[in-house]
């Protein structure tokens, strides 16, 4: 890819825009509820529910894959529409209303219903979202805009564990009505989006039909997809890393711990460097974290002892970090001022289009040849 102009110099007395912290503010309350539950969803599936390894697979890649077509959709369409609060609001509700249901279901089919249902209201949000986003903040500090989001996304998702841990200290039965408590924070959600988001519309909206097409953007834009195509191939969902935990030795009852303090590097890094992207361009960061990923998950396939799981687990917490801000301000960046929303359902597509494949085959790697053969894939 040809070089990019170098981003502008931030001001440090620039503060970040309302539309900003409020939508940092609703991920920071949605990721309270939605980890409260993710950590224990592998253990649940696999004991409870009676499903396997490769049906974890099934579950995550199809509902990261039906979120990334919808993402593309619903960021093209918000620039059709001209508005995107709208899209941000149903998205959440969606999430708030389906996640309690985990609570009451006893087959694995059921969890791969509400998991779908869950990554369709994400689908729905992401793409405005991030575009709205950028729609509201000034390109000098665009860096740390998406990493103070991210930040906030990771604190509610180091929260969140630990809520859980204390509720099943003090409840050690009560697995299921754990997951039914998740609804007061995904109504908190609904409330603060539509009492406290602002519309506002970068550009007027297009009057043509929806098109869900690459044509308004350059090579550039295209490679970049690419290259995070290939990359996704070689990912996986995190929750094989949970698994790949308590393989380990890490106890059950303290994986929620465990996710907690890897959710607070995250959200630390997040914040760290996404002002060193605005002051350095984002590529750097990605090439770097792309790399931290790689020696990660080489070394979880390697690992033998519980100490090195909640080492590696700590490390690969930097990749977040170094890739999350910067990725998302290239996007920014590569596309300019208009069909901001059709850029990040592009960039999100491209992502979640790989998942399902390198989710059934890391699944299925795992299930029929140990920890170091789907680690090395």
């Amino acid at each position: 890819m040809s070089q990019t102009p170098s981003p502008p110099v931030t001001s440090p007395q620039q503060s970040l825009p309302r539309n900003v912290k409020v939508l940092g503010g609703a991920s920071l309350l949605n990721d309270i509820a939605s980890e409260m539950i993710f950590p224990l969803l592998p253990n649940f599936l696999l004991t409870v529910l009676l499903g396997n390894r490769f049906y974890l697979g099934v579950i995550e890649g199809a509902a990261d894959s039906v979120a990334s077509l919808l993402k593309l959709w619903s960021g093209g369409r918000s620039d059709q529409a001209g508005r995107r609060k709208g899209f941000v609001v149903f998205g959440y509700s969606l999430a708030a209303v389906t996640r309690p249901l985990i609570g009451v279901i006893v087959a694995p089919w059921q969890l791969f219903a509400l998991r779908v249902g869950d990554r369709i209201g994400k689908g729905i949000r992401t793409s405005p979202r991030d575009a709205l986003i950028a729609d509201s903040t000034d390109p000098s500090i665009r860096g740390r805009a998406f990493g103070f989001h991210r930040a906030m996304d990771h604190l509610g998702a180091a929260i969140g564990p630990l809520l859980a841990a204390g509720f099943l200290l003090v409840w050690p039965d009560h697995l299921r009505t754990l997951f039914l408590v998740t609804l007061l924070p995904g109504l908190l959600v609904v409330v603060l989006l539509i009492f406290c988001l602002r519309e506002k519309p970068a550009t007027e909206p297009p009057k043509e039909r929806l098109h869900l097409t690459l044509k308004p953007f350059d090579r550039n834009f295209r490679l970049y997809l690419l290259a995070l195509v290939v990359f996704t191939l070689a990912n996986s969902s995190d929750a094989f890393l949970l698994v790949r935990a308590g393989e380990l030795g890490v106890p059950t009852a303290i994986l929620p711990l465990l996710w907690c303090a890897f959710h607070v590097i995250k959200s630390s890094s997040n914040l760290l460097l996404g002002r060193a992207v605005d002051k350095f361009g984002p590529r750097p960061f990605i090439y770097l974290g792309w790399l931290v990923y790689a020696g990660v998950y080489l070394a979880f396939g390697l690992a033998t002892t519980a100490w090195e799981a909640w080492v590696l687990f700590l490390s690969y917490a930097l990749f977040y970090g170094l890739t999350e801000p910067a990725e998302k301000t290239l996007v920014a960046d590569l596309v300019g001022t208009e069909r901001k929303g059709l850029a990040y359902g592009w960039y999100n597509f491209a992502i979640g289009i790989a998942t399902l494949p390198s989710s059934l085959i890391f699944g299925a790697l795992y299930q029929v040849y140990g920890a170091l053969a789907a680690f090395g894939w």
